[in-house]
């Protein structure tokens, strides 16, 4: 697959919430830094606009929030490098502190040190109107879909995953989808905003689900049993 270029553009991106389910309750994964005079940036270094949809209120100090913890994300395929962050959720609630990292959700599923025993979960921005959040990357805005297929690699804190699957899905129906949500060993979930092409407010989440690179993917044990 073709590395992306992603242009850089002169205006701000748009901050868009990303709405999720962790376990049986709805969690708002909101699109609100930690509250800060200092301007926010997305990766080519432009002003976020942050969408005024109430989500300021959230207070995303107690997540106890890194931007970065020495270890990376990367996408090949995608052309995707970028700092790996983690965060607590809080309330329901999951507020990344900024556009430019990706972060797992560090009370939710285990460790990439214990990435055979458990899930991964990891959270990321995207922006519409020009901006770019690592989720940019992992979706095709024209087409509405996600732009990372089956079989690719990514890439966790030097631990390999191949995507199994990736697919959009309706933030309101996000919550009841049991099998993104469900713990399995050596499992990674990725989930950010699917963008549209008129650059309104988001309403889809796109979900990327992979299994550990030196392990069965789900459809082998499958068709093993």
């Amino acid at each position: 697959m073709q590395k992306k270029t992603l242009k850089r553009v002169a205006w701000s991106g748009f901050a868009a919430a990303l709405a999720l389910a962790i376990g049986a309750g709805a969690v708002g994964f909101a699109a609100v830094p930690s509250m800060s005079a200092a301007p926010v940036r997305d990766l080519n270094g432009n002003t976020v606009q942050l969408d005024d949809d109430g989500a300021a209120s959230l207070d995303s100090v107690q997540s106890h929030p890194i931007a970065d913890t020495g270890a990376r994300f990367m996408v090949p395929s995608a052309g995707l490098d970028v700092p790996l962050g983690q965060l607590n959720e809080v309330g329901g609630s999951v507020t990344p502190p900024g556009f430019t990292s990706v972060y797992r959700v560090a009370n939710r599923g285990v460790d990439v040190a214990h990435a055979s025993t458990g899930t991964v979960y990891v959270v990321t921005h995207s922006l519409r109107g020009g901006g770019v959040g690592p989720g940019n990357y992992l979706i095709d805005v024209d087409n509405a879909r996600p732009a990372i297929d089956n079989g690719e690699s990514i890439i966790v804190d030097g631990v390999e995953y191949v995507v199994d699957s990736a697919f959009a899905v309706d933030k309101s129906d996000l919550p009841a989808q049991a099998d993104v949500w469900a713990t399995e060993p050596g499992r990674l979930v990725v989930i950010t905003c699917l963008q549209n092409p008129q650059s309104t407010a988001s309403t889809q989440n796109v979900v990327i689900e992979a299994h550990l690179a030196d392990s069965p993917s789900p459809s082998d044990n499958r068709d093993a049993g």
